[in-house]
C-alpha cells in the first residue's frame, strides 16, 4: 500500500504521534481478542441499535460481574 504524500498536517499528527507515544500506552489498554464472526455481526447490530458504544458495553459487562461476584 503506498503512503499517501505529506502534507504539513501529516507530518505534524506524525510528531505529535511519536512524542506522545509512551505517555498514550501508558495510560490506555486495548483488548485483543477474537470472536466468531456471526457473533460479533450479533453483537454489532445490537450496539448499532440502541446506540451503545463497545467501551460502553465492556463497561457495563464489568459492572455487572462485578457485582454477580460480590453477591456470591
Amino acid at each position: 500500500m503506498e503512503r499517501k504524500p505529506d502534507t504539513q498536517r501529516r507530518t505534524a499528527r506524525r510528531r505529535y504521534e511519536e512524542k506522545h507515544k509512551e505517555e498514550r500506552k501508558a495510560t490506555n489498554g486495548t483488548f485483543s481478542t477474537s470472536i466468531p464472526r456471526q457473533e460479533l455481526e450479533e453483537i454489532v447490530s445490537f450496539l448499532k441499535k440502541y446506540g451503545v458504544t463497545k467501551v460502553d458495553l465492556i463497561r457495563e459487562g464489568y459492572r455487572v460481574l462485578l457485582n454477580q461476584t460480590k453477591t456470591k
